[in-house]
């Protein structure tokens, strides 16, 4: 029997050791699957591993179709006329060019606009500059208005009501969102009241309501000035950074709004009703300005203890 047996031994593959069971099926020498054309199938790796599952099969199908091919790019023109109809809509209540006027500033136009609003009693010209009948951007002028203050200035206050919250343990998400939102709404209140002002007294000025943003937004340096002084140095701190800030506000205040809105009242206005609406415009100029402690207490006071 081994005579006969013995031709074919050669011929066999070697397999595993006998003691151990085998877990697995050695599959390495397989040959890769052929279709009826004798091509091997796409998407076997000749090396023996697949190339991809079934998700990578249904991905390579779906860019193989041409209707697939064409619902997508209808979908993506779709997508793009959607964002034009947007930004049309928007461009008509918000003029993109001119709010990028009010953040056009530079670190110099921050330091210098900071200091005039922590101390403005030594600033002589508060008037705008213009170049052909348009006004200069905050980096060439520091007496415009811009957004990019305030809207600083209002991050740093939530950041540091946080803080203050946190070190008196009352630190919580809804308390921070609580006075991240009641900051917001006075602003908003507050420029709404001045947009009604002016309307009823039929003022015609170049204030527009980004202007009054700003010039609204700038009590945020304010507080902040104010809570640093309560936290650093107590109650006695707060009042006395409190005062000062606010009286640096209302000085700022009257002296910009008293370009902006006594300036346009018409010199060629005659008459017991012309000086009735003169006055009015100063009491709301003024009235302006004295809102802005009353504001700064309210927002700041809960902060210091």
């Amino acid at each position: 029997l081994s005579s006969v047996y013995h031709p074919y031994h050669p011929r066999a593959r070697a397999g595993p050791h006998t003691g151990d069971p085998l877990l697995f099926a050695d599959t390495s020498s397989a040959a890769p699957p052929m279709n009826n054309q004798g091509y091997y199938t796409p998407g076997y790796n000749i090396g023996g591993a697949p190339v991809g599952g079934p998700e990578d099969a249904g991905v390579n199908n779906l860019f193989a179709d041409p209707m697939a091919s064409a619902a997508m790019m209808y979908g993506s023109s779709l997508a793009n006329q959607g964002k034009d109809i947007v930004n049309k809509e928007i461009s008509r209540y918000v003029s993109v060019n001119k709010l990028k006027y009010f953040f056009a500033v530079d670190s110099k136009y921050v330091m210098k606009k900071l200091l005039l609003l922590v101390f403005p009693y030594t600033h002589q010209d508060w008037e705008v500059r213009y170049h052909r009948d348009t006004p200069l951007t905050p980096r060439h002028d520091v007496n415009a208005p811009d957004l990019y203050i305030p809207s600083m200035a209002f991050i740093t206050y939530i950041l540091l009501a946080g803080m203050a919250l946190g070190i008196q343990k009352r630190f919580s998400p809804e308390v921070l969102g609580l006075c991240a939102s009641t900051a917001l709404v006075w602003v908003v209140i507050e420029v709404l009241v001045m947009l009604l002002c002016l309307y009823i007294l039929s003022v015609h000025s170049d204030l527009s309501i980004f202007d009054l943003f700003a010039y609204s937004g700038y009590k945020y340096v304010g507080m902040i000035f104010t809570v640093l002084g309560g936290l650093l140095f107590g109650s006695d701190g707060y009042f006395v950074a409190l005062t000062w800030s606010s009286c640096a506000l209302m000085f700022f205040i009257v002296r910009s709004l008293k370009m902006k809105i006594l300036s346009s009242f018409s010199h060629n206005s005659m008459g017991a009703g012309a000086t009735a609406k003169s006055r009015l415009r100063l009491y709301i100029t003024v009235a302006s300005a004295a809102f802005q402690p009353i504001i700064i207490y309210w927002l700041t006071s809960h902060l210091v203890r």
